[in-house]
């Protein structure tokens, strides 16, 4: 499996060649720079390493920010309700294409439009949270990568978890309630854990506003391990959870 920034890379390339290929009808209804469009969820300093790897493929494909191309950045902060207003807001820009995050940010851009091509990629199954018909044939006007979607690995990191700390009868287990995916993530770590003899323990939290409470929780409810459930929010926020982890001397697995 290719690495994370890999995969961001390629997602930037992809855009590059999305712009060049986009029929000559759309692009005459274009602005005279063709505009990308890149939204988030998280904040701008959290995904900075995004944007220097999409700048760095756009590079390769022979884009370049500010001289042939144009990039509208919206950043929902955290605030997944802001998220279908700046999608909202890029369609009105005219973008050619639109860099859509992962599973939430790829459903406001759905919404926003059914005609500018909408990229993602996503750790959850684009067919089972409703962005594409199928894998072979997505219709519409998504596309993207999924990559492993870590509710599959919960087992795996479970019993990782209980042979590191065979004493610990409660497992925490963190996870966005924001996003689609966090129920099937809550089924999987609750089935896991009842075939190891464990107990999950479900926290969540929807901002890094949560995290502190989140942890907290854990800390009183006697958890001895936690793991962490993928989500673009802790991906952006995983410094702040690593500290959080060891303050409260819990050992974490994460995805």
């Amino acid at each position: 499996m290719a690495s994370y920034i890999e995969r961001r890379k390629f997602l930037a390339t992809l855009l590059g060649g999305a712009a060049a290929a986009w029929p000559l009808a759309a692009r005459a209804q274009q602005p005279a720079m063709p505009v990308i469009g890149f939204l988030r969820s998280t904040s701008a300093d959290a995904s900075a390493e995004l944007v220097v790897a999409l700048r760095r493929g756009l590079t390769e494909a022979g884009y370049v920010e500010g001289q042939n191309i144009a990039i509208e950045y919206r950043w929902a902060e955290n605030r997944g309700e802001r998220l279908p207003t700046l999608a909202a807001d890029l369609v009105r820009r005219q973008c050619a294409v639109i860099i859509a995050g992962g599973a939430v940010e790829a459903h406001a851009a759905k919404v926003a439009t059914a005609s500018i091509p909408i990229v993602f990629a996503t750790g959850e199954d684009p067919v089972k949270v409703g962005l594409v018909a199928s894998l072979s044939r997505p219709g519409g006007n998504l596309t993207g990568i999924s990559f492993y979607n870590s509710a599959d690995l919960h087992p795996k990191q479970l019993e990782f978890l209980r042979e590191l700390v065979p004493k610990a009868a409660v497992i925490g287990l963190l996870v966005n309630p924001a996003q689609a995916a966090a129920e099937s993530q809550k089924r999987n770590a609750q089935v896991a854990a009842r075939a190891l003899g464990a107990q999950i323990l479900v926290v969540g939290a929807g901002s890094e506003r949560d995290f502190d409470m989140a942890f907290a929780t854990l800390a009183q409810q006697g958890a001895g391990a936690l793991l962490i459930a993928g989500s673009a929010l802790f991906t952006g926020q995983r410094d702040q959870l690593v500290a959080l982890a060891a303050r409260f001397a819990l050992p974490t697995i994460y995805p």
